[in-house]
């Protein structure tokens, strides 16, 4: 709220004349693009453009910068001269983004044939969650004398404190951007897993990801490494060949009632020339992960692992998994799979480890 009256209130300020410093008159960008009166310079100033998008289905693609950018570039006799694009590239942190770290090595090493960047507006610079690290990239190029102008947006980027100000606010509201639609997708998911549908992941040894429609018509079994398509379509676990099913079960059973140790399945796994739904042998880990895996009693189980934001990868507490019991048919009976469970939870108390909720991690 605090962001929004403080724009509306530049806004309003931005439209008058401010006493004794003409340069605070703030540009539109109809401005930018419809203005032919602008003074060109004799001697065209020699530019480089960057240009990012996150994702195929984003509004503006990296064409639409780049034409957006020309434009502004030719109504002020600017002469693109190189290039920086990151395509399919999130805009949170600077890792992997090959085009912006090279922009910055070349500012860096002084080789570069070009005094000013363009960027259509301060989100394609990055969304950073830290609006600073945004600002030091942008110190960076200004320190070697390289300016950045923001193509599309209401301010010139010149330094005075109008600029600075709403400039600031601008990188925070692209930061909070991707936190809000962090948020909004992750309850969207979190209703799509109650609702029993696939939300990534392997289907494992003796299930398969079946594709659905809409309306909860079976498409077709997904291979491995596939993926839906069409957004509407939906993934579900389903039983998989005959085979690899009875084998599930025979797992279970010489768990819980021959009293067999995960290590001596696999061996008699491998004996027999099985591999794992991988294609690899069979391990005590792969065996582990079978026993204790919700997916073979039915239920559909997610969050035990996130990683928001890009950043470090952490494992769950139980409590903050998401749950649907009963989404799919179970290939073992639920007293069959609770009484491994219970088992697999008494042996770690045995040896001195309580069963935390690491122990209860599936693959």
């Amino acid at each position: 709220m605090a962001v929004t009256v403080l724009l509306a209130q530049w806004r309003k300020f931005a439209g008058t004349s401010v006493a004794g410093n003409q340069k605070a008159q703030v540009v539109t960008s109809r401005t930018f693009y419809e203005s032919n009166q602008l003074e060109q310079p004799e001697c065209p100033i020699w530019a480089a453009e960057y240009v990012r998008m996150s994702t195929d289905h984003q509004k503006y693609s990296t064409e639409n910068q780049s034409d957006a950018i020309k434009q502004y570039a030719e109504a002020r006799g600017i002469k693109i001269v190189r290039t920086y694009v990151d395509a399919g590239k999130c805009g949170l942190k600077i890792e992997g983004r090959d085009a912006l770290r090279q922009l910055i090595e070349d500012v860096q090493s002084g080789n570069c044939d070009f005094t000013l960047v363009l960027v259509y507006d301060v989100s394609r610079w990055g969304r950073f969650q830290d609006a600073d690290e945004s600002a030091y990239y942008e110190y960076i190029c200004r320190r070697a004398g390289i300016a950045v102008e923001y193509c599309a947006e209401q301010f010139d980027n010149d330094g005075s404190p109008i600029s600075t100000i709403v400039k600031g606010v601008k990188r925070a509201m692209a930061g909070e951007y991707s936190r809000e639609l962090s948020t909004k997708v992750f309850a969207g998911q979190g209703r799509l897993i109650e609702k029993g549908y696939r939300q990534g992941g392997a289907a494992g040894f003796g299930l398969r990801r079946t594709l659905i429609d809409e309306r909860g018509a079976i498409k077709g079994v997904l291979g491995r490494g596939e993926q839906k398509s069409i957004q509407t379509d939906h993934v579900i676990l389903t039983l998989g060949p005959q085979e690899e099913v009875a084998l599930v079960r025979n797992v279970y059973e010489a768990f819980v009632h021959e009293g067999r140790s995960e290590g001596e399945i696999a061996a008699d796994l491998n004996e027999q020339g099985i591999t794992t739904d991988l294609g690899r042998p069979w391990t005590r880990g792969t065996v582990h992960q079978l026993l204790i895996n919700e997916k073979y009693a039915g239920d559909n189980v997610w969050n035990r692992c996130s990683s928001k934001l890009k950043k470090r990868r952490v494992r769950n507490e139980p409590g903050m998994w998401i749950r649907a019991y009963n989404a799919f048919d179970p290939l073992v009976e639920r007293e069959l799979f609770e009484a491994a469970r219970t088992m697999i939870n008494a042996r770690s108390f045995r040896l001195g480890r309580a069963p935390s909720f690491r122990t209860l991690q599936s693959a």
